[in-house]
Order: C-alpha cells, then sequence, then structure tokens
C-alpha cells in the first residue's frame, strides 16, 4: 500500500541542548534516548490537551516529560530498574516545572503491559510513542585520548543493563518476535482510533544491513495494527536550507572504514518514523491521514484523565 511520506524538523539543535534543564542528572548515561523533539512531535501531532500517552519500553522517560509539558498524561514502562528509577525522576520533575499533567511509571516486562497497567485504563489510552532497542555497535559514549590521557578511545554507556533477559541483548529475531508481542500488548491499552508511533533505524552489522524499519512494520501489521504513514525524523538540523550533520563518533568510524573497503557508505541521519492505529469498530476512515484518523469517534465525551506518579516494579513474564 503507498505510504503518505513527510519529514519532520525534529533537531534544530543538538539533542544535549533539547534534554539541558528538563532532565535529572544521569539521565544522559541512558545508551539509547529517543530525541525528545521527535516525542514531542507525535505528540503534538497525534493527540490533545489532556490525552493519555505511553510508552512500554520508556527509558528515562523522554516520551512521559515530553507528554507532561505537552499538557498529556503519561504512562512508561520500563525492564530495566535503574531507568525506571530516572523515568520516575524525570516525570516527575516535568510535572514540578510544567503543574497541569502527570506521569505514571511501572517496572517490568511490556510483554505483560495489561497486567501493568491499571484495568480502569485499558482501552483510554491515545497515543503509544516508542522505539525497540538496538544493538551496543549503534549506541554509546566515546571519551577520547584529550580527555582520558590514555591511548585510544573508550567506550561507555552501551549497555542498557546486565540482565541477559533484556531485549536489548537477545537476537534480532527474538527481539522481533518480542516486539511483535509488545505491540499486541499496545494494541490492547489503545482506544479504538489510537495512534502508535514507532522510531526506529536500519543497521549494520558485521557489514550486513539490518533492515529493522521493514521488519517493525511486518512487526506491527502481525499485532493487528493498520499502517498509516511512514515518515523521517531528522537527526540533523538545518541552517539557510543547509543540513547540518551530527554523526556520532562511531557513524562516522563505520563509514570510514567501510569507504576505505570500497562500499559507498554514507552517515544516517534520520529515524525512521512508522505510524499505526487501531481499528475503529464498524467505521471507515480510508484516505484520510493518521492525524486526522487518531481524532475519529466522539471525543467531547470522553473525560481527561489522571494518572497519579508512581513506581511499581514487577519484573518478569
Amino acid at each position: 500500500m503507498p505510504y503518505p511520506l513527510s519529514v519532520w524538523n525534529t533537531a534544530p539543535t543538538s539533542a544535549p541542548a533539547q534534554r539541558k534543564g528538563r532532565y535529572v542528572p544521569g539521565s544522559a548515561a541512558h545508551p539509547a534516548k529517543m530525541l525528545p523533539r521527535i516525542a514531542a512531535h507525535a505528540i503534538s501531532t497525534y493527540t490533545r490537551p489532556g490525552d493519555l500517552v505511553l510508552d512500554p519500553m520508556c527509558g528515562i522517560g523522554t516520551t512521559l516529560v515530553e507528554a507532561i509539558h505537552l499538557g498529556r498524561s503519561a504512562l512508561g514502562v520500563e525492564y530495566e530498574g535503574k531507568w525506571a528509577d530516572l523515568a520516575r525522576l524525570n516525570a516527575a520533575s516535568a510535572t514540578r516545572q510544567d503543574g497541569t499533567s502527570a506521569g505514571a511509571v511501572h517496572c517490568g516486562d511490556a510483554r505483560n503491559l495489561t497486567q501493568l497497567i491499571p484495568t480502569a485504563l485499558h482501552g483510554e489510552v491515545d497515543l503509544v510513542v516508542t522505539s525497540p532497542p538496538y544493538g551496543s555497535s549503534v549506541h554509546g559514549q566515546v571519551r577520547s585520548t584529550r580527555e582520558t590521557g590514555e591511548r585510544g578511545v573508550v567506550k561507555t554507556n552501551y549497555r542498557y543493563g546486565h540482565d541477559p533477559s533484556n531485549l536489548a541483548h537477545v537476537s534480532t529475531d527474538r527481539l522481533l518476535e518480542a516486539f511483535t508481542e509488545i505491540l499486541a500488548q499496545c494494541r490492547s491499552v489503545l482506544r479504538p482510533g489510537g495512534t502508535v508511533v514507532v522510531t526506529t533505524r536500519p543497521w549494520r552489522e558485521r557489514g550486513e544491513l539490518i533492515d529493522l524499519p521493514s521488519a517493525v512494520l511486518a512487526a506491527g501489521q502481525a499485532a493487528g495494527l493498520t499502517p498509516t504513514e511512514r515518515s523521517v525524523a531528522l537527526l540533523a538540523g538545518i541552517r539557510d536550507s543547509r543540513v547540518i550533520t551530527r554523526p556520532s563518533f562511531f557513524q562516522m568510524k563505520n563509514v570510514r572504514d567501510a569507504r576505505r573497503q570500497g562500499l559507498p557508505l554514507a552517515v544516517i541521519q534520520h529515524e525512521d518514523v512508522l505510524i499505526f492505529t487501531k481499528a475503529v469498530p464498524g467505521r471507515l476512515c480510508d484516505g484520510a491521514s493518521a492525524s486526522s484518523r487518531s481524532r475519529c469517534g466522539n471525543r467531547a465525551s470522553r473525560t481527561r484523565r489522571t494518572v497519579d506518579t508512581c513506581h511499581v516494579c514487577t519484573r518478569g513474564r
């Protein structure tokens, strides 16, 4: 099926600049933080103030923070207790700064989403924003000889945790199987007409291209969701009609190594954004965009939910 394409201008400033003053100390250590402007753009596009936003793999809580600042209620689930604690602190900080919305964080396996989220909120989620984990070859931070005084470069903060059950540590096949389960759980808690936004990107592993975006698209369909849009979220800035790239050390190294071997690789400066919707029983919305489709139904009769800030740890399947 044809997908309407669009480009999200989500990196007018760098990631650290976007997070400055909005996230508590320690947040930078997470190896795979979503760019705040990506989450904010999705939330602004597909929800209204008072709506409920969920991230089933929330990390340090970027989706929650941006939702709260935009006047939405937020729910997050995170497998690793360390990151769940930071997500809770970030959500609480955003609530103090904003004062109109709140977020709840649950620690556990997102494949048990319907058990982790209160039953009263099942069928009430308006938007899911999330991203599957990538391998350590894609994420991490580098300290150079100039910083450490030691020869060579040191890679840090490239692991989500040390639990082998964490989906960041499993094979791509197992990751996609699990992510399909997670999307099916998201479908259960979404309201009819609700939207799911998944950001992802391809990467190379020992020279082989891992086309994760196409695999995630198939996972969403297998979970019973309807693909409605495919967009691009920029990781590069735009100034005076020129693209300002911000590649990581590893991106540049991998591209340079490949080019020395005669492979014409380029630095990736975007995230693929896949948008799905949950069908509305008895309603046909063919031809509408996901943003308009997400507003199908009598939303005027829906009441605003209050989400109390909490931290519940129920890890395990």
